[in-house]
């Protein structure tokens, strides 16, 4: 996450909480570390935001203020709450997670989302490596080595790059450029069978590859 972003999360956590929340609850509510949490602390009371607490105690959001409200109209609140109710569809943990933080943001509009029901029956979260941790790869542009299963039950060994990811209603595929057969090729995450992060990237070549597979379709 990025320091603008992990900084309106910041803000936003402190205008919900009820009580001082400590940095380690917001650091385990971020997934970053605690010393992160102070540092990002620190420059926002330097930007004059009125955070008062400190390390060890906890934090809380001066009363009063606010930022800039969020303005839908009914069918718009209506779409966003559907649109999050279904990423839990994907198995994508990380998604889910933005979803439930994209959600806190919206319940104050105060909407009522009673008479809309969203089933979550969908893909199930892979069990080896994460979806979440799989975008990152593809934003870096980082290559994987990982040993994958067939529908016929043979392992194979692969070095891919990864390019895309798809979210069907039962599966979420990576899309990338496989080394093993000289071509692009779709891998089920729930047929990884282990995966390693490698220290080899091809950067500047992600964007082409995705054009170049659009072309072949």
């Amino acid at each position: 996450m990025r320091r603008p972003t992990r900084l309106f999360e910041i803000i936003q956590i402190l205008r919900a909480a009820e009580y001082p929340m400590t940095a380690d609850q917001i650091a385990e509510t971020l997934e970053v570390s605690t010393r992160t949490i102070y540092r990002d602390i620190a420059v926002l009371q330097s930007m004059r935001t009125p955070i008062e607490g400190e390390a060890g105690i906890g934090y809380v959001m001066r009363v009063g203020y606010d930022l800039p409200p969020l303005n839908f109209d009914v069918e718009e609140i209506e779409a966003l709450y559907v649109g999050l109710s279904l990423l839990a569809r994907t198995g994508d943990a990380g998604l889910k997670k933005a979803a439930a933080r994209i959600s806190q943001k919206i319940d104050a509009l105060g909407a009522d989302m009673s008479g809309i029901m969203v089933s979550d029956w969908g893909a199930k979260e892979p069990p080896v490596v994460s979806a979440s941790d799989l975008r990152d790869t593809i934003r870096a542009e980082q290559k994987l080595a990982f040993v994958y299963t067939d529908a016929e039950g043979k392992k194979t060994e692969r070095v891919i790059l990864p390019i895309g990811i798809t979210y069907y209603v039962e599966v979420v595929t990576l899309l990338a450029w496989c080394e093993l057969r000289k071509d692009f090729r779709n891998f089920r995450l729930d047929r990884i069978v282990s995966c390693a992060f490698l220290e080899d990237y091809f950067l500047g070549r992600g964007e082409g590859l995705r054009v170049q597979w659009e072309a072949a379709q």
